[in-house]
C-alpha cells in the first residue's frame, strides 16, 4: 500500500505518517521544503500547476493521497490558498491520474460555528462557521463532499476537532500557554492569555493520526464526512490549569488578551462520534492527562 502525504512536515502530518509507516504503509511525503533523505517528494499544491502535480500522481502511483497542509491563521486571501487551493487542485487531478485512489482530507470543527450548548454536533447539522478560517475549511469539505456524491472520487473528510499533544504549535491556545509558562518560570513572571471560558473537545494527536490511518486503510470507501473528537467538551481554563499543574507553574494566569478570531465567538463545541465509530470503528485512546503532559513535556 502506497500514500502519498502532503504536508508530512507539519504537526498532523509527522503523526500520520508515523501511524501509516506503523500500520505497513510505503509513506512518499510530500512537501514544499524536504530534507535530502530518501522517501521525500517536492511539491507546492498552492503554486504548483495540475499538470505538475498529474505527473507527480502518475508517478508514484498512490492507492491513498493524505492531504495534511493547512494553514489556521492569515488573511483571507491566504487562508484560501493554504486551504481551499490545495483540496481543489487535488479533487481535479486524482480523477485524471489515479482515479481509483482515495483521498483523505482534513476538515475541522471550525466549519460548524456556534452548537448549541451541552449538546454533540454530529456530521449531519448545518455549518455556519464564524471566521475566514473556518470558511475556507467547509469549502474545502464541500469540494470533497460534491466529488464523493458525484461519483467522481473515492474520498473522505475527517473533521478534526482540537488536537493536543506532543509537539504542539504555538498558534493554539495550549501552545501558546505552554511557551508563555515556560518564559515565566524563568523569569518569575505571570502570564497572559486571551479569554478561557469556552468550552472545547481535545483529541490527542495520536488519536487523530490513528483515525487517518484508519481511512486511508479502510477496505471499503468511508463516509464522505466524519467528526474526530474524543465526544466531550472541556472548559479551556481547567485545562490550562492542568497544564500549570504538569509544568509546576504558580504564578497568575491573566485573561486580558484577545480572543482569537477563528474561534473565539464559539463558546462550546463537542463532536458525536457515533459515525466515525461506525464506518471506521475508531475511538480514542489517550486520556486528556496524558495528553496534557505531553505537550508540556514535548513543547
Amino acid at each position: 500500500m502506497t500514500v502519498l502525504l502532503f504536508g508530512a512536515s507539519g504537526y498532523l502530518g509527522r503523526a500520520a505518517d508515523e501511524a501509516l509507516r506503523e500500520r505497513g504503509a510505503r509513506v512518499v511525503r510530500v512537501g514544499r521544503a524536504v530534507p535530502p533523505d530518501d522517501g521525500w517528494v517536492r511539491h507546492d499544491l498552492v503554486r504548483g500547476g495540475t499538470g505538475e502535480l498529474v505527473e507527480l500522481l502518475r508517478a508514484v502511483e498512490p492507492r491513498v493521497v493524505v492531504n495534511c497542509t493547512g494553514q489556521l491563521d492569515g488573511t483571507a486571501a491566504e487562508l484560501v490558498a493554504a486551504n481551499v487551493t490545495p483540496t481543489a487542485a487535488l479533487v481535479n487531478a486524482i480523477p485524471q491520474a489515479v482515479p481509483s485512489a482515495r483521498l483523505v482530507a482534513l476538515g475541522s470543527a471550525a466549519e460548524y460555528g456556534r452548537v448549541p450548548h451541552g449538546l454533540s454536533v454530529a456530521e449531519d447539522a448545518v455549518p455556519d462557521p464564524v471566521s475566514a478560517y473556518g470558511i475556507t475549511k467547509l469549502a474545502s469539505t464541500l469540494l470533497v463532499r460534491d466529488a464523493v456524491i458525484a461519483g467522481r472520487l473515492d474520498a473522505v473528510v475527517l473533521r478534526i476537532f482540537n488536537p493536543i499533544g506532543a509537539d504542539l504549535p504555538a498558534g493554539t491556545v495550549l501552545g501558546r500557554a505552554a511557551q508563555a509558562m515556560r518564559v515565566a518560570l524563568r523569569q518569575g513572571d505571570d502570564i497572559t492569555l486571551g479569554p478561557l471560558g469556552a468550552y472545547r473537545d481535545f483529541v490527542d494527536v495520536a488519536d487523530v493520526a490513528d483515525a487517518i490511518a484508519d481511512a486511508a486503510l479502510a477496505p471499503t470507501a468511508p463516509e464522505p464526512v466524519l467528526n474526530v473528537g474524543s465526544g466531550r467538551a472541556v472548559a479551556v481554563r481547567d485545562v490550562v490549569a492542568m497544564l500549570a499543574s504538569v509544568a509546576g507553574f504558580q504564578g497568575r494566569v491573566i485573561e486580558s488578551g484577545p480572543a482569537q478570531p477563528r474561534s473565539g465567538a464559539v463558546t462550546w463545541i463537542a463532536a458525536d462520534t457515533t459515525r466515525v465509530q461506525r464506518s471506521l470503528g475508531w475511538s480514542p485512546h489517550q486520556d486528556l492527562a496524558s495528553s496534557v503532559r505531553a505537550v508540556w513535556q514535548h513543547a
